[in-house]
């Protein structure tokens, strides 16, 4: 369960992650979340302070592919989570689905935002993103660097928003780009894109993109060069929580990840909006699905448990349904709340025509 605490314990001894400051940034009652944002200079975070009493989860769709590539179905759903001091808690996430004809690319993103204004962030790349990537001069020809220099631009364009405060709010973002039968992944922080492999009659899954977390040698190396420190907080009945990202002098912001979209004052100490690609060719003798989500399917729920999952569901759209079932029951059995989870599945050559 989470718990009151009122600082953080250091578990790095080195004089460079010391601290003498107390947990600066955390109001006296806030309720902190082991996984979930930690702090930022409001008292409301991750979106409480503008909700809207009506706002439900989505219904999952489901689409057959227009373009010929290796994708034949796809289905995505993002589902809000469950706060219990906070009934009215809005949806942060948001997904990207969508047919690019004129290069047979299939694009398939999540966005997982964060901190008070996280929706306001993931919401506008959700409705910015896809234009600057195909109106991008090198979307023919280099999809790396398009992705590239088309995030960074609207990462400017929200940050350069009066009415958007990322200060201490972001996103992360997850994409997988399917032209023709190659993949490739576009990843900033913590969710993720796996592949469903069938070798010698069994389901394995293979990480496509990998997670970018505070502790990673690397990732912490560029943090505390730039005067950050990395350390997890320890609570009261002993349990550590996730490292995360702190300023050198201050308690804040107690981000989970090394890379984000926004999130300015973490920017300050290293922590990059740079994308992480992976790429390769797609086989059709091995290759059966793709999974994109945030971090709310795979904070408890394996890989490999999400590929069986998904191999035993008739079709994309059963499987994004029973993974976000499997998802918030395993969220509500560890932590009695619910981060908001967003699940695309894509079904590769001829996987399970029938759907």
């Amino acid at each position: 369960m989470s718990k009151n605490i009122d600082a953080p314990t250091n578990n790095d001894n080195s004089d460079q992650n010391k601290t003498d400051s107390p947990m600066v940034g955390l109001a006296p009652l806030q309720r902190i979340r082991r996984r979930l944002t930690v702090t930022g200079a409001s008292e409301t975070i991750d979106g409480v302070s503008k909700l809207s009493v009506s706002e439900e989860s989505g219904d999952a769709t489901q689409f057959r592919s227009s373009t010929p590539c290796a994708i034949s179905h796809y289905s995505g759903v993002s589902k809000k989570g469950h706060a219990p001091y906070n009934p009215r808690k809005k949806n942060q996430d948001a997904l990207i689905m969508l047919n690019e004809r004129e290069t047979n690319s299939v694009i398939l993103c999540v966005l997982d935002g964060h901190g008070e204004y996280g929706d306001d962030v993931a919401t506008a790349f959700e409705q910015q993103l896809p234009n600057q990537l195909m109106s991008h001069p090198s979307w023919l020809t280099d999809v790396k660097k398009a992705c590239s220099e088309a995030i960074a631009e609207v990462e400017r364009n929200i940050i350069q928003n009066c009415n958007i405060d990322t200060e201490f709010s972001g996103t992360t973002l997850s994409m997988a780009i399917i032209r023709g039968n190659k993949i490739i992944g576009v990843n900033i922080g913590d969710s993720r894109v796996i592949i469903g492999k069938q070798i010698n009659g069994n389901i394995v899954a293979e990480e496509f993109t990998h997670d970018h977390k505070p502790d990673l040698p690397q990732e912490k190396e560029r943090i505390i060069a730039a005067g950050g420190r990395v350390f997890a907080v320890e609570y009261d009945d002993g349990v550590d929580g996730p490292p995360r990202v702190w300023l050198g002098h201050m308690d804040l912001p107690g981000l989970a990840m090394s890379r984000s979209l926004g999130d300015v004052v973490a920017h300050s100490v290293g922590v990059l909006s740079e994308p992480e690609f992976t790429e390769r060719d797609l086989d059709p003798a091995t290759d059966k699905f793709v999974v994109v989500a945030t971090d709310g399917l795979w904070e408890f729920v394996t890989n490999t448990e999400t590929a069986v999952i998904v191999s035993e569901d008739a079709t994309p759209m059963d499987s994004v349904n029973n993974l976000a079932t499997e998802a918030y029951k395993r969220w509500m059995k560890e932590e009695n709340l619910v981060d908001d989870t967003t699940i695309i599945t894509a079904y590769l050559f001829d996987y399970k025509q029938q759907c």
